[in-house]
């Protein structure tokens, strides 16, 4: 149940189900890096596309129950810590779409089909190796971009976990604000 100032069951489970698929996806995404081609790379590949379809699918979902569900309000913030928080959230956003669709659009490029666990999807694209390098740069230089500030936001929320100021629990499964 949301109250006034913590997010409601749903949004705290897309942000942790999200959080998840996502880190797994970098840390996918390092490894699978430096395999030699051949099947392990492929399956390894086929795995990380499969993911990243997913994750494009829940930030979808995260950004439509967004509009829906409006965050609570934040309460002991100064206004310089609202809009950094404001900034930085809009900031993870426009990362977690533009990844997986750098990514999307990368593989859509490329000779391999494009399959979700095994099953066979269309692709907008053509085989162009040219665009295919470009796009997976771009997916590679925006995921560690992406890490970079999921590191902030994890130090940001320690940082109030420390403080006590109830803004971490604001999204943490199970938490009970503190009475006022």
């Amino acid at each position: 149940m949301k109250s006034a100032n913590r997010y409601g069951a749903g949004a705290i489970a897309l942000h942790w189900i999200h959080a998840v698929i996502v880190l797994g996806l970098i840390g996918w995404g390092i490894w699978m890096a430096d395999l030699p081609k051949g099947p392990e790379r492929g399956w390894a590949f086929g795995i990380h596309k499969s993911f990243g379809l997913i994750a494009i699918a829940l930030i979808l979902v995260r950004i439509a129950w967004r509009a829906g569900h409006p965050p609570p309000l934040h309460t002991g913030l100064s206004a310089l810590e609202e809009k950094l928080a404001k900034a930085g959230h809009r900031l993870l956003y426009v990362l977690l779409v533009l990844v997986p669709a750098a990514g999307f659009t990368s593989v859509s490029f490329t000779k391999y089909p494009l399959k979700f666990f095994g099953i066979p999807l269309p692709k907008p694209g053509y085989p162009d190796e040219t665009l295919n390098a470009i796009f997976s740069e771009t997916h590679e230089i925006l995921a560690w971009t992406l890490l970079a500030v999921i590191v902030i936001h994890v130090a940001a929320a320690i940082r109030h976990g420390v403080r006590g100021d109830g803004t971490l629990r604001r999204m943490l499964p199970g938490a009970h604000q503190p009475e006022p």
